[in-house]
């Protein structure tokens, strides 16, 4: 299916459109967040502890900054942390997914095992440990989620290459002498894109509410205005005891919440309508491929 396709396949859904409406307004706010924000996030604008009010919509933190400013600005943060460690993993898992099941044999067992024990190991204390270990730093909190939440997708493009790699294209390029590699990079790489791309949706959402987590529990980057920075200033410099916890902590976390049912509502629609297994047979989903899209899945 092309992009336009695609677009308007999940725009016809439902939960698909709500996804995307949350998802366009996320992004045009990080895109546009130096002229949305009112003030300068790390600048002080008027007194600690200031109920919202008309200058500032959602009050000031313990220092005096604009707490909706910070909110404005982290989205940018957020988006970027998500976006790039969720691409780490895309790359990784696919590379890995393609591999095993395009060899197979040992190649495959080697690593669906090594894919096996990753999934088994306790995955937060051990994000906790080498974010500890590592440094707060952004480069290091995106690297760390990167490399340990690649297995996923990997295990799910693998089982989609089992699937290509017997296709009768696949097997003439095979008998026409093509490479492994030249076979991988045109035959079966298209092949496993489109389910990439719902996996990397899925995964951003997924990178964001990790790094929010690491960063309230004071393990990401002190100088980064991010949702989980916010929270993590909120819950040690007293809102809770001072009551504005209402405008402090609620708001962010209510951000975090759309950020992430946006992303998995727009990943899971794109999912069910590239995947044919996990689509229905009725007349409402058929409705999303036309018969050129239909020849294509049987040829």
């Amino acid at each position: 299916m092309s992009p336009k396709n695609i677009l308007n396949a999940i725009l016809k859904n439902r939960t698909g459109r709500i996804g995307i409406i949350l998802l366009a307004l996320i992004i045009f706010t990080a895109l546009f967040a130096p002229w949305v924000a009112p003030f300068d996030p790390y600048e002080r604008v008027a007194q600690p502890f200031q109920e919202p009010s008309a200058k500032h919509l959602l009050g000031t933190n313990d220092i005096g900054q604009d707490i909706l400013s910070e909110m404005i600005w982290g989205t940018r943060i957020s988006l970027s942390i998500g976006v790039i460690a969720a691409a780490i993993a895309l790359i990784l898992g696919t590379a890995i997914g393609i591999l095993s099941g395009y060899y197979r044999r040992w190649l495959d067992t080697v690593l669906m095992r090594f894919v096996d024990v990753v999934l088994v190991i306790p995955f937060l204390p051990l994000m906790i440990l080498l974010a500890a270990y590592l440094g707060p730093q952004l480069t290091n909190i995106i690297i760390v989620i990167g490399i340990l939440t690649w297995a996923g997708p990997a295990r799910i493009i693998r089982s989609q290459v089992l699937s290509i790699r017997e296709l009768g294209y696949v097997q003439a390029a095979r008998s026409l002498g093509g490479t492994d590699f030249k076979i991988m990079i045109r035959h079966i790489m298209p092949g496993v894109m489109p389910i990439a791309l719902a996996q990397f949706i899925r995964a951003v959402s997924t990178v964001i509410l990790i790094e929010s987590s690491l960063a309230f529990l004071g393990l990401g980057d002190p100088t980064a205005k991010s949702w989980g920075t916010v929270l993590y200033y909120a819950q040690t410099r007293g809102a809770f005891l001072t009551g504005a916890w209402v405008w402090w902590i609620l708001p962010p976390g209510l951000l975090i919440t759309f950020t992430v049912l946006a992303f998995a509502l727009t990943g899971y629609t794109l999912e069910e309508i590239l995947n044919p297994r996990l689509r229905s047979a009725g007349p409402h989903h058929r409705v999303f491929f036309d018969s050129k899209d239909l020849k294509k899945s049987q040829g």
